[in-house]
């Protein structure tokens, strides 16, 4: 019973390395797509239900989120044609990413992926980018996406500056 949130994590991180071996866009992929998007809402909010969180279940978390992240980032990038102002852009904020985690790392001599409300706003707007591109096209979904992971880099950044202590399940900046 313990273990039901870290085994739908383990769902996620299946299916994500699924999502590699199908066609892109299809109804399988999508299928699976949203299958792991579940997993990543439910693998948390039960740990919290059932009082069951844990830090080996956080950074297994993240580490799923960061796997899908990385896999969907290679599929989206080599089955869509992005501007190279959007390329760069995206090549700031994965620097910001790794300078807060070499920050956090130096600090905290552990990995220091943070739960804020901006990381998980932005985790859900890269869900939706392959839903909202159906609909708008891939300037206002790309942009979007940009706009709120830039805004949540920053903030991860600072916070692993900043803060005296490393706390994963900090809400936001204004939480300090």
């Amino acid at each position: 019973m313990k273990n039901i949130p870290n085994l739908i994590t383990i769902t996620r991180i299946l299916g994500t390395t699924v999502l590699m071996f199908i066609k892109p866009f299809s109804e399988l992929f999508f299928i699976i797509y949203s299958i792991c998007g579940i997993s990543d809402v439910l693998d948390g909010m039960i740990a919290r239900k059932m009082n069951l969180v844990s830090k080996k279940g956080q950074i297994l978390d993240s580490i799923a989120d960061f796997f899908m992240f990385i896999v969907l980032l290679f599929i989206f990038v080599i089955n869509f044609k992005f501007s190279l102002m959007v390329i760069y852009w995206g090549v700031i904020i994965m620097v910001i990413r790794l300078t807060s985690l070499g920050v956090g790392f130096i600090r905290y001599k552990q990995l220091t992926f943070l739960h804020t409300y901006a990381n998980k706003l932005t985790g859900i707007a890269f869900f939706c980018f392959p839903f909202m591109y159906a609909g708008l096209g891939i300037f206002a979904p790309t942009i979007l996406v940009c706009f709120i992971a830039s805004i949540s880099a920053l903030e991860e950044l600072i916070i692993n500056t900043v803060s005296k202590k490393l706390c994963r399940d900090i809400k936001s900046i204004f939480s300090l």
